[in-house]
C-alpha cells in the first residue's frame, strides 16, 4: 500500500467512525445539550454544540460566519490532501490521514447541524478542561504523529543529506 492510500484509508476510517459515533451520541442524547453522564472517573458523556474553532475560540452565530469556518476548515483540509499526496513517508501520512479525517467530520457536522458535536468532558479536581470529540482527538493524534516524524523519522528515500554538519 502506498503512502498516500494509507493516508486516505486513515482518513476516510476516521471520518467515518467520528460520525457514527456522533450519530449515536445524538440519539442517546435526543439531540440537545444534556447534564453529564459519567463514562470513566475523568471523562463525561456531555453533548455540546461547538460553533467555533478549537475550544469554542471564534464562535459563529451567522450563516456567514458558519460559512466562513467551513470554507477555512475545507481549504485548510485541502492544503493538507496536497502534502498527503506528495507523501512518501507512511507515519507522515497515517498522522495527515487522522488530521484530515477529523477536520471532515467537523466540516459534516458544520453542514449538518451548523456546529461541530462534541460530546467527551475532560475534568479532574473539580475543574472541567474541554468537551471534544473523535475527531478532535485524531487531530490531535496526528499532529503528534507529525513531530514524531520530524524529529525521529528517517529522510525519504533519494532526499539529499547534507553531511556537511551543518
Amino acid at each position: 500500500m502506498t503512502a498516500r492510500a494509507l493516508g486516505a484509508s486513515i482518513a476516510l476510517a476516521v471520518m467515518g467512525a467520528d460520525q457514527l459515533v456522533k450519530f449515536a451520541v445524538l440519539a442517546l442524547a435526543s439531540g440537545t445539550a444534556n447534564a453529564p453522564e459519567p463514562l470513566a472517573p475523568l471523562i463525561d458523556l456531555s453533548l455540546r454544540f461547538n460553533r467555533g474553532v478549537s475550544f469554542s475560540l471564534f464562535a459563529q452565530r451567522s450563516e456567514v460566519g458558519e460559512a466562513g469556518l467551513l470554507a477555512f476548515t475545507l481549504a485548510a483540509t485541502a492544503l493538507l490532501a496536497l502534502w498527503l499526496w506528495r507523501s512518501r513517508s507512511a507515519l507522515t501520512a497515517a498522522g495527515l490521514g487522522a488530521i484530515i479525517g477529523g477536520a471532515l467530520g467537523n466540516a459534516v457536522d458544520r453542514v449538518l447541524h451548523g456546529a461541530v458535536v462534541d460530546y467527551l468532558d475532560l475534568h479532574a479536581f473539580s475543574r472541567h478542561f474541554f468537551v471534544f470529540n473523535l475527531a478532535d482527538a485524531a487531530i490531535n493524534l496526528g499532529v503528534a504523529i507529525l513531530i514524531l516524524d520530524l524529529l525521529f523519522g528517517r529522510p525519504p528515500a533519494g532526499a539529499a543529506v547534507d553531511h556537511r554538519g551543518l
